[in-house]
């Protein structure tokens, strides 16, 4: 006689799987003409700004993640130590001083005149 499959006791494993950083309560209107993974970057930088709140400030100038998009290219989400908002270097462009190895938007950098540590 073959054994028979033993229901497990409680909900389905579809319904136990719950979305912990993004609960969707903001507006997804201004990303439905983005590409899907620049839309997934923006969600991710207003996740890390909700999460980091008021540290923003002891943190800016800091790498936060590095994300390896393919072989090839290597994403970052950074705090620009200028404008203290969250980047992302494919997005924002991304520039290390040389001297004190802070991070900047490529726009605070532009405007500071702040040259990469690369070049």
């Amino acid at each position: 006689m073959p054994r028979t499959k033993k229901k497990s006791v409680g909900r389905p494993a579809k319904d136990r799987t719950h979305d912990y950083i993004d609960d969707g309560s903001h507006d997804d209107a201004d990303d439905e003409d983005l590409p899907s993974d620049e839309a997934g970057r923006r969600k991710i930088k207003r996740n890390y700004e909700e999460l980091l709140g008021i540290r923003v400030e002891k943190l800016k100038g800091r790498v936060l993640n590095r994300e390896k998009i393919n072989k090839n290219i290597d994403g970052l989400y950074f705090i620009c130590f200028e404008c203290k908002k969250i980047c992302h270097n494919l997005d924002e462009g991304w520039v290390e001083e040389a001297v004190t190895l802070n991070n900047y938007c490529a726009a605070c950098a532009k405007a500071n005149s702040i040259r990469s540590s690369a070049a």
